[in-house]
């Protein structure tokens, strides 16, 4: 009788080296993860960030996160200084999970992270890649791992401000997109999307439920066009 591996092993149970983003935990979290700085750049949970990584230390960055639990903790400098190579960061930045990614013939990537949940950064230091790596702690927003209904939303006084917002600015968004989100989404593309400034993108992240985000959102947008 000839064996072949499939004989030794149940492939209907065979498991997994990172979680379904579905069955994550605080447990599955990692205590130390590889710090993506970017001014301007907000992902909130559930939300998409799509990226073009081509310095040498965030390339090898990216291949270190997709080599262990494909995260990557994206947080803000607190000052936008581009001659600064190790800039203060924030206390809190959001885990983002590599979903796809694409390698260029010339070494550089795009990837797109989903956002999984805020963290506190604790401490951080230089590796010797050349990323910062950084202690957190995810357990203050462990409600970003769960499902959670916001309180009735307002939503047309909502859509009428940020018509007004974009009319100010004169800009434009596709509104049948817009219409087919629920109340969640809406709280997290909408922040993501409209050009607030890095200093309001933090207010936004570290607004501290979904209920908390549309307040500071409605007057982010009241004051956009002030």
């Amino acid at each position: 009788m000839t064996r072949t591996p499939d004989t030794f092993v149940d492939l209907s149970d065979i498991p997994r080296r990172v979680p379904a983003l579905t069955e994550l935990t605080l447990a599955d979290l990692p205590p130390r993860v590889g710090l993506f700085p970017v001014s301007g750049a907000m992902l909130l949970p559930g939300g998409q960030l799509p990226l073009n990584v081509f310095e040498p230390r965030y390339v090898a960055l990216l291949e270190d996160a997709l080599a262990e639990r494909r995260l990557i903790g994206m947080i803000q400098p607190q000052e936008e200084d581009e001659d600064d190579p190790l800039p203060v960061l924030h206390d809190i930045g959001t885990l983002g999970r590599i979903t796809s990614f694409t390698e260029h013939p010339d070494g550089t990537f795009s990837v797109t992270l989903l956002g999984v949940t805020r963290f506190r950064l604790l401490m951080e230091g230089l590796t010797r890649r050349g990323w910062r790596e950084g202690a957190i702690d995810a357990s203050p927003f462990f409600s970003d791992l769960v499902e959670n209904d916001p309180s009735p939303l307002n939503r047309s006084r909502l859509l009428s401000r940020l018509k007004e917002y974009l009319t100010a600015h004169e800009l434009q968004t596709d509104w049948s997109l817009i219409d087919e989100m629920d109340d969640e989404m809406l709280l997290v593309v909408l922040p993501m999307l409209v050009p607030f400034s890095p200093t309001q993108k933090q207010a936004l992240l570290e607004a501290g439920t979904l209920d908390d985000r549309a307040g500071v959102l409605l007057d982010l947008l009241a004051k956009g066009m002030e």
